[in-house]
């Protein structure tokens, strides 16, 4: 089981439409803790884990015209992207169809995390990766009127170090722009309606953000990577006119539900008992 704990206050800075506008909000630092790991890696053992990251590339079934020797952007490329700087990263939309098939790796990577002695494991992560690749693509090119975001923390551009896309993503995470239905409070409300009012209401206060999919790289964790694509998620959200912004949090991941609630998303206790059988809590954060 995990422990997570907060410290140390920065101020990051948001840059919007474009511009270099400095719009600071605060950064908690996240220090996480895992009962199974409670010794500091050493640096052999980094190096282990960032390249665990890396799909064999040979026997994967990733499209044919990713480019996996691509250089991840320069600084100078990525001046007119949102993006928030914190420590020695960088958390910003994904722009690279590798940035996209690297963040499904990640996805992969963390869902087999405590079942690596499964027989068959690679082709399962292999599997995984290449349907989630495929899926967050259609769902970044919009469908039912929502609108998907993918966003990336990426190591930051170093002097005279050019890394190239694999080893430069560490963390991902969905944003989602979405519409409640008719007669819904909150996403997924079981509702008594008629039918033909089972749809989109596509007004302004019924638009909400939702978070999915957040996972960060072994190597790269406990330096904030997870709560600083929150903080960028939630501006995102807000430059969308969006006021609340949702996650769904399973009731035994204890220390993500504290992540979650010192970044300040609160569980929605109406919510709470229709998702029982789910296991699962509904977070809300308000703009």
């Amino acid at each position: 089981m995990s422990t997570i704990s907060m410290h140390r206050t920065e101020i990051l800075r948001f840059r919007h439409d474009g511009l270099r506008n400095n719009k600071k909000f605060q950064r908690v630092t996240a220090s996480w803790t895992m009962a199974m790991d409670s010794k500091k890696p050493s640096s052999y053992t980094r190096k282990k884990e960032e390249l665990s990251v890396i799909p064999q590339l040979e026997s994967s079934s990733a499209p044919s015209d990713l480019r996996f020797d691509r250089l991840q952007p320069s600084d100078q490329e990525l001046v007119r992207e949102k993006s928030i700087e914190f420590g020695q990263f960088v958390a910003r939309e994904a722009l690279l169809d590798e940035e996209y098939w690297t963040a499904a790796w990640l996805r992969a990577e963390s869902h087999w995390e405590n079942r690596t002695n499964e027989r068959y494991v690679d082709n399962f992560k292999r599997k995984f990766a290449d349907q989630e690749f495929n899926a967050l693509k259609r769902r970044c090119r919009g469908q039912h009127g929502q609108k998907c975001t993918c966003i990336v923390t990426v190591k930051k551009e170093a002097r005279n170090v050019k890394r190239t896309v694999l080893k430069s993503v560490v963390g991902t995470l969905d944003l989602s722009i979405r519409y409640l239905l008719h007669g819904e409070t909150f996403p997924g409300e079981r509702v008594k309606a008629p039918l033909f009012f089972c749809n989109i209401n596509r007004t302004d206060p019924n638009k909400y953000g939702y978070i999915a999919n957040l996972c960060v790289a072994k190597s790269a964790r406990r330096q904030g990577i997870a709560s600083n694509m929150l903080h960028f998620a939630v501006e995102s959200a807000k430059s969308e006119s969006v006021e609340q912004v949702y996650v769904h949090v399973h009731r035994s991941n204890k220390s993500a539900q504290e992540l979650y609630q010192k970044m300040g998303f609160e569980i929605v206790e109406v919510a709470s008992s229709q998702l029982l059988e789910d296991q699962t809590y509904l977070l809300c954060f308000k703009t």
